[in-house]
Parts: C-alpha cells; structure tokens; sequence
C-alpha cells in the first residue's frame, strides 16, 4: 500500500481523530486544530505540515 504525504497525514489525523473520541485529550484537540487543512490548502499551523514531511524523509532515510 502507498499513501502520498498527504494521505498518510490524514490517516494519521484520523487515528488521532478516534483517540480524541476515546479519551477526550485536550492536548489532542489541539494537536487536531492545528493540523486542519484550510480552504487554501495548508494546515491551520504551517509549521505542522513542513514537521509531517520532515517525518517523512527520517523514516525513508532508515
């Protein structure tokens, strides 16, 4: 299975989605407000997507 940068971020928002939905985790909600996307096409907070790409190039630099 390969997901672009942009679907495996919103399948990590998704998890984090059903978390929140568990535990109520104020921590959580914020992380999530951040990383919505906007009708511009980038998250509410910048700096959490260039973060998720740097992620990225860690784990396929393994």
């Amino acid at each position: 299975m390969n997901l672009s940068s942009k679907e495996a971020f919103e399948a990590m928002a998704l998890f984090l989605e059903e978390h929140y939905k568990r535990t109520d985790s104020d921590d959580i909600a914020l992380l999530l407000g951040s990383m919505q996307f906007l009708k511009d096409g980038n998250t509410a907070d910048p700096a959490i997507w260039n973060d998720w790409l740097d992620c990225i190039q860690k784990i396929r630099g393994k």
